[in-house]
């Protein structure tokens, strides 16, 4: 039984270990130095995609910006039912 939980302690340990470290840090894409938000707006969440940055703010606002450039591309309004 000590041999059992011995050999299991070992393989997640084992386990764990190989993942941390086969498992490369993902490479982010680089951001704009800075991204003017409109007046008033915070913002909520960021995502990227291959050329263009969608940022959610507290005014129920969508903002895709250009990744290159940093300039505002579309505004997006949600509505709320």
């Amino acid at each position: 039984m000590i041999g059992l939980t011995a050999s299991l302690i070992f393989g997640v340990i084992t386990v764990v270990a190989v993942v941390v470290t086969r498992f490369p840090k993902a490479a982010t894409p680089p951001l704009p130095e800075s991204l003017a938000l409109p007046e008033g707006a915070s913002a909520l969440s960021v995502t990227q995609g291959a050329d263009w940055i969608g940022i959610t703010t507290s005014d129920d606002r969508i903002l895709i910006y250009d990744r290159a450039s940093g300039s505002l591309r579309q505004t997006v309004t949600l509505t709320r039912p």
